[in-house]
């Protein structure tokens, strides 16, 4: 404890350090007090009971679910119909859409190969087409609350203008895009001139924001009538700390590829005298390489088998496709997320280039031939890896639907115990947790976490 405390004056004392952090904190807060801002055209105090109504409709686990899911991404500004209410994550899908571009279109794969210009002309085109998606998205967003969550025939008093003027329209399509650009702004900010990555950190704080609510709905569930008490909270607690430390461990689990570069100077000397010689490195591959990638990308195509439910409403199985705590629901999801582990991994993990480039630099792994030979060998180290990895990130996903129905009482509290939000709570953290720790270590300080779990996640 004593260490920890001294660790925390390290990083007061450091100035730069410092300000990082409290222009961090800073932005953060302004983000969170934005999400409390509603549209001008929609009443507030009708909207804060959008979830419940809809549960007390018969919408149930069915929709709240799938609800939660999306507002917990903007720490309820969704449910609120903030002028958040899009939040960070029209930059991630324009991001993700520039990436999987990136593999098709000759002229982004020359960007990504231009160093500094070509990662900014990126940067540029991800910014325009995150308003792209924004101006779909927000008349969607509008559609879904004015006809299906708050229909103005029955909730007249949520609204101080016609949802059918085009003054209800056009300015809350222009505020929503608004909103999200400036969440962008927030986060590119917070790259900048604060500690961590600003995207992700404002996913993650607007996911924690619904946690302490969460948790105090399962606690008055689980002692109230029909819960099993509070001994059942303490187990929950010691399972979703355990839950926690798998995922710290799936997320930085590496698998190393011993590797030798050996100088001109060295190849002189015979074939024993370079393995000897040459300076021994390491190609860490991750188990998890493709991070929460293709739990996003399932997420987006697990939309598609709710709307077959209009085919034929009576159909039981397909109905179950709605709840995202339902067995078919999480088959389908959990083999999605496999297979897109593969596929995301095998775009963004280039063996070929890598073998090309050990061979130009010299590198060579042992008792493999350069060239073709290197990127076979990586190519099955790769995909004998992932594919633990997959089955493992697929579990996780799937956690809450296990957890809702063997002991935790409530929906919203289920989703913490895994899927997108716990792998980008710990993804976030262990990032900024280990910036902090390069800068302490630059002014000859201990870090954070002095382990091997802290210091492999660098690799």
């Amino acid at each position: 404890m004593k260490e920890f405390i001294q660790t925390l004056k390290n990083i007061w004392s450091l100035k730069e350090l410092r300000d990082k952090i409290l222009l961090t904190l800073s932005l953060v807060l302004v983000y969170r007090f934005a999400s409390y801002v509603s549209l001008p055209a929609i009443n507030t105090a009708e909207v804060g009971n959008l979830l419940q109504h809809y549960q007390n409709q018969g919408g149930n686990q069915q929709g709240a679910g799938l609800l939660g899911l999306l507002s917990s991404f903007t720490g309820g500004a969704f449910s609120r119909a903030s002028i958040m209410a899009l939040g960070i994550m029209p930059y991630i899908s324009a991001s993700i859409i520039v990436q999987l571009m990136g593999m098709a279109i000759p002229y982004l794969q020359k960007l990504q190969k231009d160093g500094e210009s070509g990662r900014n002309t990126l940067n540029q085109i991800t910014r325009w087409l995150t308003i792209g998606v924004c101006l779909v998205q927000a008349p969607s967003y509008l559609t879904s609350v004015t006809q299906f969550f708050l229909p103005y025939s029955q909730f007249s008093s949520a609204y101080y203008v016609d949802p059918a003027s085009l003054m209800f329209w056009l300015p809350s399509i222009i505020i929503l895009v608004a909103g999200s650009v400036f969440a962008m702004w927030l986060g590119e900010k917070i790259t900048d001139k604060g500690i961590g990555n600003g995207i992700s950190i404002l996913i993650m704080v607007g996911i924690l924001a619904d946690l302490p609510t969460a948790f105090y709905q399962e606690v008055l569930t689980q002692n109230g009538k029909g819960g099993l008490g509070s001994i059942m909270i303490l187990v929950e607690i010691v399972f979703w700390l355990l839950v926690i430390l798998l995922a710290i461990i799936l997320s930085v689990a590496v698998r190393k590829i011993p590797i030798q570069y050996v100088s001109r100077a060295q190849a002189r000397g015979g074939v024993s005298r370079n393995l000897m010689e040459g300076a021994r490195q390491w190609i860490p591959l991750k188990v998890n390489a493709a991070g929460v990638m293709p739990i996003i990308f399932a997420q987006a195509l697990m939309f598609v088998p709710g709307l077959l439910t209009k085919v034929d409403e009576s159909n039981t199985f397909l109905a179950g496709f709605k709840n995202v705590f339902s067995w078919q629901y999480n088959v389908l999801f959990a083999l999605l997320i496999i297979i897109f582990s593969f596929f995301y991994t095998a775009i963004t993990i280039p063996v070929n280039q890598m073998a090309d480039d050990l061979k130009r630099n010299g590198g060579l792994i042992p008792k493999v031939r350069p060239g073709k030979e290197t990127a076979d060998y990586l190519d099955d180290i790769l995909s004998k890896i992932t594919l633990p990895g997959a089955i493992f990130l697929s579990i996780f996903a799937v956690l809450p639907a296990i957890v809702h129905g063997a002991f935790v009482q409530t929906d919203r509290f289920a989703l913490f115990f895994g899927g997108t939000s716990l792998l980008i709570m710990v993804g976030v953290i262990l990032d900024t947790v280990q910036q902090i720790n390069t800068y302490l270590l630059n002014h000859h300080y201990d870090g954070l976490m002095q382990s091997k779990l802290s210091r492999s996640s660098n690799l």
